[in-house]
């Protein structure tokens, strides 16, 4: 590992996303549990970024125009579907005042879609990290 990969990673993680406000609102409206699970939730909606950026999606996305310009559409519908979300007030960013319990995989699943949906995430494994693999 270089200093510079450590420099840039401690950048990246230090600035929150959506994942984190998501973890943090599961936690302020429904308690310690929640959280947990939603990080739990989160963390797994890591793995597949990891996964693709691992087995080589990169290099396809960089030669494909149309794979590219496909996620880059998906990205940007999943950010209208979550401005639209906040606008209304009840997208999973919210905090609800309603403390009414939800089971745990639906706290995963949301999680998990927060995560993989996430083009900050998409850029940092896409196009960061394979800078620092030796092929």
């Amino acid at each position: 590992m270089s200093i510079e990969f450590l420099l840039t990673s401690l950048i990246v993680v230090a600035s929150p996303g959506t994942g984190v406000l998501y973890t943090l609102s599961a936690g302020l409206s429904r308690g310690a549990r929640a959280s947990v699970i939603a990080a739990f939730g989160c963390t797994l909606g890591i793995i597949p970024h990891m996964a693709a950026a691992i087995t080589g999606l990169a290099a396809l996305l960089h030669t494909s125009a149309l794979a590219f310009e496909t996620l880059k559409y998906l990205g940007v519908a999943y950010l209208l579907y979550m401005a639209w979300n906040t606008l209304k007030e009840n997208g999973g960013l919210s905090v609800d005042q309603d403390v009414t319990p939800r089971s745990a995989g639906k706290v995963i699943a949301t999680g998990i879609l927060v995560n993989v949906l996430n083009p900050k995430l998409s850029i940092f494994f896409f196009a960061f990290l394979p800078q620092f693999v030796s092929t």
